[in-house]
C-alpha cells in the first residue's frame, strides 16, 4: 500500500475489546480460512498478577500486540486475550506456564511462585482451548475437506535495547514462515503460492521480504497440535511478523505498517482459497 494513500485512524481501531473473565474470542464463518491471535492478549487474572515480579512493560515486549488486527479479514477468527504468561497456549501442556526464568528469555517473572493449584487453573485455559480448537477444526474440515490455519505471531528484533544494533537483516526477515511439523511436500501447492503472494505485496516501493525457517522453524504447539489431529486435510501455517510495526520497547505502533499488514493477509485470501479448492 503506498504510503500517500495512508490516513491515520482513532489509535483504539487496532486493539480488540475484551472483558476481564474473557478468554478468547472466536468469529466462525463459511470458509476453509481460519487466522488465529494466541499470543495477543495481556490480560493477566488477579490471583496472578499479585505474585509477578514482571510488570506490564516486561510482559508486553514478549507479548504480540496487533496481531488480532492483522487478521480481521480473516473468514474464521479465533483470538487469546489472556498474556503467554499467565499460560502460553504454543507450548506444550507442561511448559505452559513460566516457572523459571529459562522458560521466559531469562526474565524473572514470578517473584513468588504460583501454588499447583494456581498453575492447574492456568492450565485448564490450555485443556479447554485445544478441546475448542479441535471441535472448530473438525466442522471446518466436514464442510470443505481441507483447511488452512494462519497461526500468527510477532518477535522481536531490537534485544539488546532500544537504542542498540536490531537482528541482521539475514538473520530477521521481516515475515518468517515457519513449517518445522509441516508435510511441506503434501502442502507446497498451497504455501508456496501463498509465500509468493506476499512477497508480491508492495510496501514502501518494495515486495515484501518473506522467508521460510530463518529466525524460527514453526515449532510452537498448536501447529503441531493441528498437523498432528489432521494430518491429511490441514495446513497450518506459523507465521512470525517482525515487530517492524511497532516500537518494542514503547508498545507504540506504526499505524501505516499495521495498515499494509493486515491489507497484505486479505489479499493472500483468495491465493489460499484458490490453492485448496485445486486440491479437492
Amino acid at each position: 500500500m503506498p504510503s500517500q494513500n495512508y490516513t491515520s485512524p482513532p489509535a483504539d481501531e487496532f486493539a480488540i475489546s475484551t472483558a476481564a473473565t474473557d478468554l478468547w474470542s472466536v468469529h466462525r464463518a463459511s470458509s476453509p480460512i481460519i487466522g488465529t491471535a494466541i499470543h495477543n492478549g495481556h490480560a493477566v487474572r488477579d490471583e496472578l498478577a499479585s505474585l509477578m515480579a514482571l510488570g506490564e512493560s516486561g510482559r508486553l515486549r514478549e507479548e504480540d500486540p496487533f496481531t488480532e488486527y492483522f487478521i480481521r479479514d480473516v473468514p474464521n477468527r479465533v483470538i487469546f486475550h489472556r498474556s503467554r504468561f499467565e499460560i502460553d497456549l504454543n507450548r506444550a501442556r507442561d511448559g505452559a506456564v513460566y516457572l523459571t526464568p529459562e522458560q521466559a528469555w531469562g526474565l524473572q517473572v514470578w517473584q513468588q511462585q504460583p501454588s499447583a493449584e494456581l498453575v492447574e487453573r492456568s492450565l485448564h485455559s490450555h485443556d479447554s482451548y485445544y478441546a475448542m480448537l479441535s471441535q472448530l477444526l473438525s466442522g471446518i474440515e466436514v464442510e470443505f475437506g481441507s483447511f488452512v490455519v494462519l497461526d500468527i505471531h510477532s518477535y522481536n528484533h531490537r534485544r539488546a535495547g532500544p537504542d542498540a544494533a536490531a537482528t541482521t537483516e539475514a538473520e530477521a526477515p521481516v515475515i518468517n514462515i515457519g513449517t518445522f511439523s509441516m508435510d511441506r511436500e503434501r502442502w507446497a501447492g498451497v504455501l508456496d503460492p501463498f509465500m509468493d503472494s506476499m512477497r508480491s505485496f508492495q510496501f514502501r516501493g518494495q515486495g515484501m521480504d518473506v522467508r521460510e525457517n530463518i529466525a524460527f522453524d514453526g515449532r510452537g504447539e498448536q501447529t503441531r497440535f493441528i498437523h498432528e489431529r489432521f494430518p491429511l486435510t490441514g495446513c497450518a501455517i506459523a507465521i512470525e511478523f517482525k515487530k517492524v510495526f511497532m516500537d518494542e520497547w514503547t508498545g507504540e505502533p506504526d499505524q501505516e505498517t499495521l495498515i499494509a499488514f493486515r491489507r497484505m493477509i486479505k489479499e493472500s485470501l483468495p491465493v489460499l482459497e484458490q490453492s485448496l479448492k485445486a486440491r479437492a
